[in-house]
């Protein structure tokens, strides 16, 4: 049985990149039928946020993503949180360390290089204690320094691996560090843990960045000293920005859950994060998360980064407002339309907008003209496509306005039949008269929605108003 996870660190905010993984972690699960695990990564606890595990779960729930395992639908794997499983990490270093695939280290910062001394890694470092004999680890012990275990890596010999997006990988292992599995506190590092993990709750297909690649013959270097089966590999290729630089917090980018605050639908959000770094292998671009879960196949991931690009997450979120009901609009649209057209009814407001929005905090500046009517240049009268000009515009004004205000029934359809009428009496293209009429109504260039629908919503008594203000503005400018 195919078995994902998700592992996030509670370090902050569901980015794009964590989306993804979570995403592509669901899918390869649910195509095969499968479990999607939840798994919380928090080790380490200088960078643990309290408030990013909710956001993990908002995230997922946001998203629809729902997993079948995880720390509350406990499914015989648990516990799912690792600062809960230290016991277990700490038996599994100790058979490692019976092994010798492992050593107690006991150096202090001052016996490394300066590179370890800052944290960094230095590729193929071997540590001095890996050489201790059994008797001078015995004395380090008895001055009770606080050793951390070390993997201990092959001097000689390659590993190699498969992964679904890579292909073959292989690395020396001269190349490899011998890095920390145990830190002195009893906490596991990532590095350590996830193999443990993966393998206790029999992870079969691991799906993690691309910056994992590099360490992961590691990872296989501990299943094989453990004897245990390796998983597959799906690591995943960058998102970058347009201009090629990464995605970042901290220079302003959006998380998931600004996206959505932005006025984006989580299903658009989800629909585009799916197509960063994989293509369905035809022109199809609309997806629901369950029409993902039919088609998503994990050897169509492209390994080039995938550059977010606003347009076209702006273009499937007005295609995914499109494809909501009615109601399903009305009742996302309700709470961002202004206080100051509440008293037009929002219903017949949605209906109009909801074939032309793009996102959904849109919806104040689109309306905003219907409670007032915004300062507008006399120079919008005229448009080339409609053969609209200053001095046609006058003359329909001049000349509907007596038409309109004798009409018994207010009405779209009656006011559309009345001035399509008058247009053939006059031998005018439709548009021609409708521009102006519309331009008076809203004083935008473009309006959700045409003139005898904008009419029928803003009502007889404002809408004639508005159209003897538009032809006092054409007059004052003849």
């Amino acid at each position: 049985m195919f078995r994902t996870r998700f592992a996030p660190s509670p370090t902050g905010y569901m980015h794009i990149g964590n989306l993804r993984t979570a995403l592509y972690a669901y899918l390869i699960a649910k195509k095969a039928g499968g479990i999607f695990i939840l798994r919380i990564e928090d080790t380490d606890q200088n960078r643990n946020v309290p408030s990013s595990v909710q956001a993990i779960y908002h995230g997922l729930a946001l998203a629809g993503i729902v997993y079948d395992e995880g720390p509350d639908k406990d499914g015989g794997h648990g516990p799912y949180i690792q600062s809960q499983r230290l016991p277990i990490y700490k038996t599994y270093a100790e058979k490692l360390l019976a092994s010798g695939d492992a050593y107690l280290c006991f150096c202090g910062k001052s016996d490394k290089p300066a590179q370890e001394q800052t944290g960094e890694r230095v590729q193929g470092y071997r540590d001095p204690c890996r050489n201790l004999s059994g008797k001078e680890v015995e004395e380090k012990l008895a001055e009770r320094i606080l050793p951390v275990v070390r993997q201990r890596i092959p001097d000689s010999g390659s590993s190699s691996y498969f992964d679904h997006v890579y292909g073959t990988i292989t690395i020396e292992n001269s190349q490899l560090d011998d890095q920390v599995l145990l830190k002195s506190d009893g906490y596991p590092t990532y590095n350590f843990a996830n193999v443990v993990d993966d393998h206790l709750m029999e992870i079969s297909h691991v799906i993690r960045g691309q910056e994992y690649l590099s360490s992961t013959p590691k990872y296989n270097l501990l299943y094989q000293a453990f004897g245990w089966q390796q998983p597959e590999y799906i690591h995943l290729p960058h998102i970058i920005k347009e201009d090629g630089s990464k995605l970042s917090k901290r220079k302003g980018d959006p998380s998931f859950e600004d996206l959505v605050g932005m006025g984006y639908l989580p299903s658009a959000i989800v629909n585009y994060v799916a197509l960063l770094g994989w293509n369905p292998g035809d022109d199809r671009e609309i997806f629901m998360l369950e029409d993902l879960a039919q088609v998503f196949d994990m050897d169509r991931i492209n390994k080039s980064s995938a550059a977010f690009s606003f347009d076209k997450l702006l273009w499937l979120n007005g295609e995914h407002i499109r494809l909501l009901s009615e109601e399903a609009f009305h009742a996302l649209a309700l709470k961002y339309y202004p206080e100051s057209v509440r008293h037009i009814d929002l219903t017949r407001i949605s209906q109009l907008i909801h074939p032309r929005l793009e996102k959904l905090t849109d919806i104040p500046v689109m309306v905003s003209f219907m409670a007032e009517l915004p300062a507008y240049d006399v120079a919008l009268f005229e448009n080339q496509k409609s053969r609209s000009t200053l001095d046609s515009s006058r003359k329909v004004l001049k000349e509907t306005l007596p038409l309109l205000e004798s009409l018994a029934e207010w009405s779209n359809e009656t006011l559309f039949e009345t001035l399509k009428a008058y247009a053939q009496e006059q031998g005018l293209k439709l548009g021609t008269v409708m521009w102006p009429i519309r331009t008076a109504l809203s004083g935008l260039p473009s309006t959700p929605g045409g003139a005898t629908e904008l009419a029928d919503l803003l009502g007889r008594q404002k809408t004639l108003l508005r159209l003897h203000t538009g032809l006092v503005k054409l007059q004052a400018a003849e």
